[in-house]
């Protein structure tokens, strides 16, 4: 939540279809990765409502939409980070 700018709280919409929020998703499977810690970065895990967490699920092409859109939403952020600092060293 920290890493979007979501404070404990917000309304958070779903990353896919823009409806509320209510499921963590882990794009990579989580048997795919040893530990908790592995699996819980930020590029593998996104919000999405009901609906889109079980096509996400049921439908490796949406699942890989998912990903797609996600990292663009992180890149997103990033950029918007890196441009906040140049504007703050000036």
């Amino acid at each position: 939540m920290n890493f979007f700018g979501y404070a404990e709280g917000d309304w958070i919409p779903c990353e896919m279809c823009n409806s509320t929020g209510v499921d963590i998703h882990h794009i990579e499977k989580q048997s795919k990765f040893g530990s908790k810690k592995e699996k819980d970065f930020i590029e593998n895990i996104m919000c999405l409502c009901r609906d889109c967490h079980i096509k996400a699920e049921s439908d490796s092409l949406f699942n890989m939409y998912c990903r797609i859109k996600h990292l663009e939403f992180v890149c997103q952020q990033v950029y918007a980070l890196i441009d906040l600092k140049k504007k703050l060293n000036r």
